[in-house]
């Protein structure tokens, strides 16, 4: 393990990827000034469609277009002006990144749904989620793929001395595994998707993509082992849905990284946000926990906020996001 490397600074924070409001350049710079060391691509749902979660991840797919109908995002015959809008978007996002980070030279984050996610909630054109069908998935798998390769690309040309960490948010993961998912009618659910299945899908799409991955979760029941043979180069997960160690402790002592959703979302009903004693004691906690030495704990883990923050105020969001940043240097200057 002493000789592993992480793709990310000992003793660093990063966010989840969502923020509040509509101005992604406030947004950029809140992020680049809380975050130094490890800053990431925000996202802002309250944009609207094509900013959300799976409206922005359609508009990467490669062939594959994706348009909005009856409020919900389903597979398109044509691009139209959904998709239009999502890609507008994500344009302006990746521009602004360049302006203000063009001489930024670490790792930088950017996030998009994972193949789960996308076909549990993505339609078929003529009705049903894509994970009703086992060769449609493949072929989203394959699409999306393709789609973050091209935006890892593009990442990289408007930041030519940064490196990009990619991050696939996997929120529905665990209940595509359980067979959890309903069906439109409510009546039923879709068929389980096998864990070995579904590893060699997601390592499918890691390899494809060529960069160092983390897969997020904030469901309870992270399937972390199956996150790490997939060969993931880390788990984001809330430290709050931890039930049970002894996968989690097997996963890293395997050597997956750790981002630790140290710090709540959304400001606690009483009292203040959390200081960066207090983020850093609650990792610390969890280390000692799984039983690891100390010495590793700055390298191995990023300190996070438990979730994406696009509910939270602009002032929350900066003493959340400067108590993570801080809390890792506690964790770095302990080492």
């Amino acid at each position: 393990m002493s000789d592993q490397t992480w793709p990310w600074p000992t003793g660093s924070a990063t966010g989840i990827g969502s923020l509040p409001g509509t101005d992604i350049a406030e947004a950029q710079r809140i992020v680049l000034g809380e975050l130094p060391a490890l800053p990431h691509l925000p996202e802002l749902p309250a944009r609207g469609p094509g900013a959300d979660l799976i409206g922005r991840t359609g508009g990467l797919l490669a062939e594959l277009p994706v348009e909005l109908y009856a409020a919900r995002w389903r597979i398109a015959p044509r691009p139209g002006k959904d998709l239009r809008r999502a890609r507008d978007l994500m344009e302006r996002d990746l521009d602004q990144l360049a302006e203000q980070a063009e001489e930024y030279a670490g790792p930088v984050k950017v996030q998009a749904a994972g193949p789960f996610t996308l076909a549990a909630s993505l339609e078929l054109p003529l009705g049903g989620r894509v994970l009703r069908d086992a060769g449609a998935v493949r072929d989203l798998a394959g699409s999306l793929a393709e789609g973050l390769r091209g935006h890892v690309a593009a990442v990289a040309r408007r930041l030519p001395r940064a490196s990009v960490l990619l991050q696939l948010d996997e929120p529905s993961l665990p209940a595509v595994l359980a067979g959890r998912v309903p069906t439109e009618s409510g009546l039923g659910t879709y068929r389980a998707v096998q864990s070995g299945d579904a590893a060699a899908l997601l390592r499918g799409v890691l390899e494809a993509v060529g960069v160092p991955t983390v897969v997020h979760c904030c469901a309870p029941d992270v399937p972390v082992a199956l996150i790490r043979d997939a060969g993931a180069v880390g788990v984001a997960l809330d430290l709050g849905l931890v039930t049970e160690l002894d996968p989690l402790g097997e996963a890293i002592d395997a050597g997956l990284g750790l981002l630790a959703g140290a710090a709540p979302a959304l400001p606690p009903s009483a009292g203040r946000a959390p200081t960066s004693a207090q983020v850093a004691e609650r990792v610390r906690r969890l280390w000692d926990q799984l039983g690891f030495p100390r010495r590793r704990l700055a390298e191995q883990v990023v300190v996070t906020p438990a979730c994406g923050l696009a509910g939270a105020t602009p002032g929350y969001v900066r003493t959340v996001l400067a108590a993570c940043r801080d809390a890792g240097r506690r964790l770095a200057e302990e080492e």
